[in-house]
């Protein structure tokens, strides 16, 4: 999988080869237990970074990598956004050290469109309720030693990872209310 890097005028192609994806799901998934206790995100703390909040620091780490030509850890940093945020194809690097400046390119066709749910005037199928709400609720992933899902947020245009679950059965049990509460929620906008 290739990401493209982007620092003022220079593009970056990394090219990260799918072994080293899944050799280094265990230090992937380090990295998030690592931010799960909270990070300093420039000048504001993040208690609970969500998954563009952690892609936005390491693409911090990235940057560093860049440019202390540390080829290994620019692909295992490269690695974990191509892991965390499906779809993406460049980051804009923040030289200034601001964080969450770091922007992300996400390709169309993986992302959910932010004006689907109210997609008609007449509202939604049971059909279309249910695909739409499977495109904004993923599935559930594992993150350290705990178990989450993340929601597709409309209004904010970005996914907000659901709390850490410690079993897997008690993150789907989680994830299917969610799942329910945005069908209705998309069923409920036919009514209004």
């Amino acid at each position: 999988m290739i990401l493209k890097a982007m620092i003022d005028d220079h593009v970056y192609q990394l090219n990260v080869p799918d072994a080293l994806l899944s050799q280094a799901r265990d230090y992937f998934d380090r990295l998030d237990l690592d931010m799960d206790a909270g990070w300093q995100m420039s000048r504001e703390w993040v208690s609970k970074p969500d998954r563009l909040q952690r892609c936005q620091i390491v693409a911090d780490k990235l940057l560093t990598a860049l440019e202390s030509e540390n080829e290994k850890l620019g692909l295992l940093m490269a690695g974990y956004i191509l892991a965390r945020l499906p779809g993406v194809e460049s980051v804009e690097l923040d030289v200034q050290g601001e964080i969450q400046n770091n922007n992300f390119t996400i390709a169309e066709a993986l992302t959910p469109a932010p004006e689907a749910p109210q997609a008609s005037a007449g509202g939604m199928s049971k059909l279309d309720a249910m695909e739409q709400a499977g495109k904004d609720v993923t599935n559930v992933f594992k993150v350290g030693r705990g178990y989450r899902f993340s929601v597709f947020d409309h209004a904010a245009g970005s996914w907000q990872d659901a709390p850490l679950a410690a079993t897997q059965e008690e993150a789907a049990r989680l994830r299917q209310q969610a799942f329910k509460a945005r069908y209705e929620a998309l069923l409920g906008q036919r009514r209004h």
